[in-house]
């Protein structure tokens, strides 16, 4: 009999995201009550915001390390315990330093949860299925973040913002024990596996021998074409998505003039709800094209075309004068943002080996590098300018940057042979 263990192990993922999001995504809509409460300027809000980024790269590859020498199975159910934790502190925030230092822990806890992730669908997963694996989790990220708007606008009208922190924070640790109890590092460990579905797991899978990364390994991940386009690409995609998750509420109120207050959570949640679909057909179409006209082909056309199409609609719907429309192409701009997910982080199981999580988590610094500075830019740029406008208009052109940076990625080119060691190493 042949097993399906392996899409549980991806429902447990899929809840992992929509709760990663439910928490991150909470605070930028209770911002406008937390800067009344804490006495907050829009630049400060915009530090706050960017500490958790901050703190999420620095810990990234880190942590991503961790996860590719002891197993993914301890180390999420750490971050995940770690996140919710600090989900729930920040709601004893009394004034700017504390909530810059909560968020600044906050990040901590939850970096190397993606590369995490990744490396767990590189175990349980075949490389024909990966991207649409990957395209499923991030599926639920973005649904979880689009309702989150509409969820906390509802919630806020019988509770403060302290304790919709409490209540959010408290449901991660349920998967936290659950993720434990249940789940096994490799499909092997499993008995819920049968003989059958192991074999079509590790069908195709890259076997490699493991190294340590010493200095020479790593110089041979940062000096990598792939890894380096992956790197550009991604930090433009995080950059444009921090400022759909952060900032495009008061884009649309302060720069629109959008006063609607029931159809804002809507409209300011587009990107991410069209992102669902998008994850889905993303990764369908990397797997399906990548089968059709080779792996690289498959993926770079994916890759490629999303972020141009997204800096075509980002840039047309800060162009247009109708509000309603502007939000739909925006809302357009972040589902193509999110298209190429699947194919991005399947590259990296392609390419990483059993350094997967490293890999993912190298990628991922870079996206929190963008993610760590659109948080600034916007604000900085709208003291300076007295509009949002231009902001928006960079996170465009930096989308269209990000396209061109897929045209050095190859997945067919893992970074270290099978069985082989480094050039260094070798010498």
């Amino acid at each position: 009999m042949v097993t399906r263990t392996r899409y549980k192990v991806l429902a447990f993922c899929v809840v992992l995201a929509a709760i990663t999001y439910l928490d991150r995504i909470c605070i930028s809509i209770a911002a406008p009550r937390i800067r009344q409460d804490l006495g907050l300027s829009a630049v400060q809000m915009g530090w706050v915001f960017a500490a958790f980024q901050f703190a999420y790269g620095v810990f990234e590859i880190p942590t991503g390390h961790w996860g590719d020498k002891i197993g993914t199975r301890r180390v999420l159910t750490r971050i995940v315990a770690w996140w919710s934790g600090f989900t729930m502190i920040t709601a004893a925030a009394f004034n700017y330093p504390s909530l810059l230092a909560i968020r600044f822990l906050f990040g901590i806890g939850e970096a190397g949860a993606w590369p995490n992730v990744a490396r767990t669908f590189s175990r349980w997963f075949p490389l024909r299925e990966r991207a649409t694996a990957q395209g499923i989790f991030f599926m639920g990220a973005h649904l979880a973040g689009g309702l989150t708007p509409l969820l906390v606008t509802w919630m806020l009208q019988f509770f403060d913002w302290r304790t919709l922190f409490l209540i959010f924070g408290s449901i991660g640790f349920v998967w936290a024990v659950g993720w434990f109890a249940w789940v096994r590092d490799e499909p092997a460990e499993h008995r819920g596996v049968s003989p059958a579905e192991l074999a079509e797991i590790e069908q195709g899978r890259l076997v490699q021998a493991k190294h340590d990364l010493t200095w020479s390994r790593w110089k041979v991940v940062l000096r990598n074409p792939s890894v380096l386009g992956l790197c550009g690409m991604y930090l433009t995609q995080s950059y444009g998505f921090a400022f759909y998750i952060y900032w495009l509420p008061e884009y649309l109120r302060s720069a629109r003039g959008f006063q609607d207050a029931q159809a804002l959570p809507w409209l300011s949640g587009l990107p991410l709800i069209f992102s669902v679909a998008a994850d889905l057909f993303g990764g369908i179409t990397a797997d399906k094209l990548s089968q059709r006209f080779g792996v690289r082909r498959g993926r770079v056309m994916v890759g490629f075309g999303s972020l141009l199409l997204a800096g075509i609609f980002l840039i047309s719907g800060v162009w247009v004068d109708d509000n309603y429309l502007c939000a739909v192409l925006i809302g357009l701009s972040g589902a193509m943002g999110a298209f190429l997910l699947g194919a991005a982080w399947a590259t990296c199981l392609d390419i990483g080996g059993n350094h997967a999580g490293v890999v993912s988590a190298v990628m991922n610094t870079a996206g929190q590098v963008g993610a760590f500075l659109s948080p600034l830019v916007i604000p900085y740029s709208m003291r300076a300018l007295g509009s949002m406008t231009v902001g928006a208009y960079i996170v465009g052109a930096l989308y269209l940057g990000g396209a061109l940076c897929w045209l050095a990625v190859n997945p067919t080119k893992p970074i270290w042979p099978a069985d082989e060691p480094s050039p260094a190493e070798a010498a």
